[in-house]
């Protein structure tokens, strides 16, 4: 009998089984479901989390740090490189206070230092980065649980001190902390790249994942104007005036005139950029660009270059320097020595106040104010270096405020702009932006920046410019201020100042407190270098012609021969128009003064033979015969005109021509 399909099963039984199979089904898709729904759940939804949390288990990321860029000199030299040290870090949770303990002897911290490092750190915390090889393997020889090494780049400075206030210096997390390390620090500093550690169930890196482009990992190279060996000349000749004056602070500028290039920075005091934390805040300054001072008698150099370009006078005025003491209003101006009559060029030879005071009358306020800012003062020069000061140009509203500002007094700058002002004059008149950042690359080649001269204006003419820089000449002759500023194989052009500080508790000057100074060019003639000197409250002997002109001369020997520029041995003043085989000698009358200085009538003169003489001589050759020069070009004279031996009326200008190539 089939009962269900089934031969020989009993109806009940049959029942009972599909009453089983039913009660299995009602029991298995439920629970099949389930996990279905959980499958398309961790698949669809927790999918990516999971996956996620398993990475985490397996995978890690190591931050590659950057190698900053290297810092080079104008000759290639490295002044700043990076080099690989050992840094040590820890798991905190896996030390006692014992392993801690011997964990900071070996690295030479304070065990409470150490300590207080670590407290906020679960898993990881540094110990000492930047660690010396003895401390590696003293930590290396404790073998404690949780300490790892890391190559990290530090930076490494080759010259140890040198330039050190212009480079700055760059922290231990590679991030620049001032001078150039902080303005360039995005260049230089280059860009952190990650890389995936896969690492086994312990935790132990395993092997790494991806690559990492070598370029990516360093910053822009960074060359700068400096010359290392003409900084090294500077510092040493600062380093000599600081054993002999036992100044507050020296700083020396070296720039090229003609292109605004500054060669040398040297500052007192100052510091190891190896090891920064050694040195106070002060010793790091960069005192040429953050210190704004009163710069005294070097500014005579820009009142009285500002009157004779307006023609308020000429080089052989008189003036009335009233025997030492001049009133204005209630308050009185005062020269160092008693003087009378004084020829504009004595009043700088002679540094006297108020011979410039009463030119700074005869150009008038609004004139001197506008020659200052047209020399660059109480402006940012741009240099592009950290903590730049613009100085102060108060308008000279009061006649003593004219008065003092005309000798640098009640105003204020910082050493490259004095340095700039006297390039200009160096420069034919026209002024230069300084500049000590010559370009930027990045590893792949790519220039980022770069830099050259740049003209920022002409503030006074070429000819002006050659009648100031004759008259600065006269400045380290015998009679003038700074004859120890003197060179036997170049001609020199300069000038000496010697300002009180003001005293803040008196609000006045103080009597004993000074910031001694000399700024000059040479060769006067066909000037390379501008060189500017400021000592500040020297020790013994203050003035300016004293104390900064020595170091002024020691700094253009050291650096003249270094610029290739040869010596030019000069005669003496009074035989410079000494004929030349190439010009016939003039007629000499019988008094044997040369015919060209006599007069030819009441108010005529003589035209002088100026073919081959240097701009100095034939400026005071033209003065002689009481004419005007305008002076083109450098070097010596090829042409004039008028002509030589022409009879012409007193103050006829006179066109003279130089040329470097004769």
């Amino acid at each position: 009998m089939r009962i269900g399909g089934a031969v020989g099963l009993d109806p009940k039984q049959v029942k009972w089984v599909r009453v089983r199979v039913g009660i299995l089904a009602c029991l298995f898709v439920p629970a099949f479901g389930a996990m279905l729904l959980r499958a398309v759940k961790l698949q669809l939804v927790e999918g990516p989390k999971m996956r996620q949390m398993a990475q985490e288990q397996y995978l890690d990321e190591a931050e590659i740090a950057p190698r900053r860029g290297v810092i080079y000199d104008r000759t290639g030299a490295p002044l700043a490189a990076s080099v690989d040290v050992d840094s040590i870090s820890c798991d905190p949770s896996a030390l006692t206070p014992a392993d801690l303990a011997h964990l900071a002897k070996a690295v030479e911290l304070p065990a409470k230092e150490l300590a207080r490092k670590l407290a906020h750190s679960r898993r990881f915390g540094w110990v000492k980065r930047g660690a010396s090889a003895n401390e590696v393997a003293a930590v290396q020889k404790l073998a404690l649980p949780g300490i790892a090494f890391v190559k990290e780049p530090r930076r490494f400075y080759p010259q140890r001190a040198l330039a050190a206030n212009v480079l700055g210096f760059a922290g231990v997390d590679g991030r620049g902390l001032e001078g150039v390390e902080l303005a360039y620090d995005r260049v230089l500093r280059g860009q952190p790249q990650s890389i995936d550690i896969i690492k086994d169930a312990q935790r132990r890196s395993v092997f790494s994942q991806g690559t990492v482009d070598p370029d990516g990992l360093s910053g822009a190279r960074v060359e700068l104007t400096l010359d290392r060996g003409i900084q090294h000349i500077a510092e040493q000749a600062v380093a000599h005036v600081v054993e002999k004056s036992r100044p507050a602070g020296v700083i020396a500028v070296v720039m090229e005139p003609t292109t605004g290039e500054l060669l040398a920075l040297a500052s007192y005091p100052t510091f190891n950029p190896n090891d920064p934390a050694k040195s106070s805040e002060a010793a790091r300054r960069d005192r040429a660009v953050t210190d704004a001072f009163e710069p005294g008698s070097t500014f005579k150099a820009f009142s009285i270059a500002a009157a004779l370009e307006e023609h308020a006078v000429k080089p052989t005025d008189t003036i009335f320097a009233e025997n030492g003491r001049y009133a204005i209003g209630n308050r009185a101006i005062h020269d160092h020595e008693k003087l009378g009559n004084l020829t504009v060029t004595q009043v700088l030879q002679k540094s006297s106040n108020i011979g410039a005071t009463k030119i700074a009358e005869k150009l008038g306020r609004d004139k001197l104010y506008a020659y200052y800012k047209a020399f660059g003062f109480g402006e940012k020069t741009g240099i592009g270096l950290p903590g730049e000061v613009r100085g102060s140009i108060p308008f000279p509203r009061a006649d003593i405020r004219l008065a003092t500002e005309s000798f640098g007094q009640g105003l204020t700058a910082n050493a490259i702009q004095l340095a700039t002002g006297y390039a200009a004059i160096a420069n034919h008149g026209l002024l230069m932006r300084p500049f000590v950042v010559r370009k930027v690359v990045d590893p792949d080649g790519t220039v980022l920046e770069s830099h050259g001269p740049e003209p920022v204006r002409q503030v006074v003419s070429a000819q002006t410019a050659a009648e100031m820089t004759a008259m600065l000449e006269t400045v380290v002759q015998k009679d003038g201020t700074a004859p120890k500023a003197a060179m036997d194989d170049y001609q020199v052009a300069g000038k000496t100042g010697t300002a009180q500080k003001a005293d803040p508790e008196t609000g006045g000057y103080s009597a004993d407190r000074r910031t001694a100074s000399f700024i000059g060019f040479v060769p006067a003639e066909a000037p390379r270098l501008v060189i500017a000197v400021f000592i500040d409250e020297p020790q013994g002997d203050k003035y300016g012609g004293q104390v900064a002109a020595p170091a002024f001369k020691e700094i253009a020997e050291g650096a003249l021969p270094q610029l290739g520029v040869p010596p030019r041995h000069r005669e003496p003043l009074e035989l410079a128009a000494a004929p030349t085989q190439a010009d016939p000698a003039p007629d000499v009358a019988e008094d044997d003064e040369p015919a060209e200085t006599l007069v030819a009538g009441a108010d005529q003169a003589k035209v002088p033979n100026l073919v081959g003489l240097g701009a100095r001589d034939a400026l005071k050759m033209l003065a002689q015969a009481e004419l005007l020069p305008a002076i083109q070009g450098s070097g010596l004279a090829v042409s004039q005109t008028p002509a030589a031996g022409a009879v012409v009326p007193r103050g006829t200008q006179v066109a003279v021509k130089l040329d470097l190539n004769h």
